[in-house]
């Protein structure tokens, strides 16, 4: 039985708030103790989630580009993180929260396209 774009994107779309949530709380947390471009990341996270989710139709046009931006910039996070960040148990926990993000953006993007 096949399924429509809208029940198989539903699941993906929990997955991709939680997980955009849960890296924006690490980054705002790492913010608090004392490194404020952490509380940008973690906006930055937030931000690009709202535009993605929310029901604002001037920006619901935008959503395939929204994605797309949300990968980049989660991309661009990993990547810094490889240049210059903490070798911790948080930075992993992160990294694994980031990868596990992209790979459903990307899952996203391939099923709303049917």
């Amino acid at each position: 039985m096949a399924t429509t774009g809208v029940s198989a994107i539903a699941p993906l779309r929990v997955g991709v708030t939680v997980l955009t949530v849960g890296t924006a709380l690490i980054h705002l947390y790492l913010g608090l103790l004392g490194f404020p471009l952490f509380i940008l990341n973690g906006l930055g996270y937030l931000g690009l989630l709202a535009a993605l989710i929310l029901p604002i139709p001037v920006i619901s046009d935008y959503r395939s580009l929204t994605r797309r931006v949300l990968v980049g910039y989660t991309a661009l996070t990993i990547f810094l993180w490889i240049l210059v960040g903490a070798r911790n148990s948080i930075g992993y926990a992160d990294k694994i929260i980031e990868l596990a993000l992209i790979a459903l953006l990307l899952l996203e993007a391939r099923n709303s396209r049917r």
